[in-house]
């Protein structure tokens, strides 16, 4: 990670923003001091895993879902779980 002064953030903002932009992170000081990290912000989580082929956006719009009915059963979650995890 690169260091630079205070001064030369002021002087040179731009190049400076564009480095960052471009993925890198830059240490400012003040009298020789670090006293900041200028860094990319982090990504949206959501956007990464699209990137990545992980997860996929939604076709249809979530409200239509409000129309499906929900059911009753007598059977819980738990045993749900169980019986699809091969334990009785």
């Amino acid at each position: 990670m690169e260091t630079i002064t205070h001064r030369e953030m002021r002087n040179h903002s731009a190049d400076v923003l564009r480095r960052v932009e471009a993925g890198e992170s830059i240490i400012v000081t003040n009298n020789g001091r670090p006293v900041a990290v200028v860094s990319p912000i982090e990504r949206c989580v959501l956007d990464a895993l699209l990137d990545q082929g992980q997860v996929r956006r939604a076709i249809r719009d979530p409200a239509d879902l409000r129309s499906i009915q929900r059911s009753r059963s007598s059977v819980t979650t738990a045993e749900i779980l169980d019986d699809t995890r091969g334990r009785w």
